[in-house]
């Protein structure tokens, strides 16, 4: 099957296989694994940070993360549409105690003047604002600039708050802004990354920072139940991750706008060409998505068929233009039928 649902899909590649089948390997609670080691200290120093800590999923690391940063009854400002508060079970609220204050963001961005506002005076009526969450690459497919990364960090030290950055797809915001993750790294205090969407890992993501926040982390991780054994066999592909598959996102960039001219070609769908920084192609459509999706599932292609007039196709590691030819084809044939 060719699958454009997500990036989330890629499978390892044959090097990631015979690495995991060959990964030196100990007991990761303990420490000792040198593998999960030598990948923690890569994604430290790739992001500029201290210190590193393998976690299961992005999800895993944003929440650890707000643990770490808060205590509980803390509000923390956060985009309406970000991730954390949409996509992660409510957890906030169950692990670290913490309320929202919610900001609309304006193409990814929330509006400089609207954090400002939603930090908390001291006040004996009021939580205390301890975190500020960015998100880069954003979900809705932009890239935060690099100057909004250091307004947003200036705000926070004013103000004596803590910014988390989910990047989950970090490495694609980097390749979009043609500079190293450090660069964008050096405006929060802490960053989680996946290793399982675009760069091809089978599981897991790298939460990393200063080595008191690691620290305190790890021992968050384990409270967690993801406190794992001999995980080097997972930590061997992250390694080829970051070490080769970063260096391929440019690839994944161009077949999307490769894809998003193509798509521009059918006049029952309209393409998303604002949202279309990193490796995913947002549409409209007239069309039923619902349908669609099961037209092309029995061709061999697995589509996103949202319930609605809005979609998202993304591309990755394991779709090629012919793949992307062969979609815009079957599209053509179902809207023939």
């Amino acid at each position: 099957m060719i699958d454009f649902r997500s990036d989330t899909v890629t499978k390892p590649t044959k090097e990631m296989r015979l690495a995991m089948a060959n990964a030196i390997v100990g007991d990761d609670v303990y420490e000792d694994d040198p593998t999960i080691k030598e990948l923690e200290s890569l994604a430290a120093k790739m992001t500029g940070k201290e210190a590193g800590l393998f976690v299961t999923s992005g999800t895993m690391g944003n929440q650890l993360s707000i643990y770490t940063h808060t205590s509980r009854g803390d509000e923390i400002i956060v985009g309406s549409k970000s991730h954390i508060k949409n996509y992660e079970v409510g957890a906030s609220a169950v692990i670290s105690g913490v309320s929202y204050h919610l900001v609309d963001e304006v193409e990814g961005m929330m509006p400089l003047k609207s954090i400002k506002y939603g930090i908390r005076e001291q006040d004996v009526h009021y939580p205390d604002s301890s975190l500020i969450c960015l998100e880069n690459a954003h979900g809705s497919g932009k890239v935060l600039p690099i100057d909004y990364m250091k307004s947003v960090y200036d705000i926070a030290k004013e103000n004596n708050l803590k910014i988390h950055l989910d990047g989950a797809r970090l490495f694609n915001a980097a390749t979009f802004l043609k500079v190293d993750a450090s660069v964008i790294c050096q405006y929060v205090d802490s960053v989680t990354f996946c290793l399982s969407k675009g760069l091809a890992s089978p599981v897991g993501s790298v939460l990393c920072g200063s080595k008191q926040f690691i620290q305190k982390a790890r021992r968050g991780r384990k409270m967690l139940g993801g406190g794992m054994r001999q995980v080097g066999i997972l930590g061997a592909a992250g390694i080829i991750s970051l070490k080769e598959m970063t260096k391929r996102l440019e690839e994944d960039h161009q077949n999307a706008t490769y894809l998003a001219g193509k798509l521009d070609k059918i006049k029952e769908i309209d393409v998303d060409f604002s949202s279309l920084d990193i490796n995913m192609v947002f549409i409209k459509s007239t069309l039923d998505f619902m349908k669609l999706a099961d037209f092309l599932f029995e061709k061999g292609i697995v589509f996103a068929g949202n319930r609605g007039k809005r979609t998202r196709i993304a591309v990755h590691n394991d779709i090629s233009r012919e793949n992307i030819d062969q979609l815009i084809e079957l599209i053509n044939e179902f809207i023939s039928i």
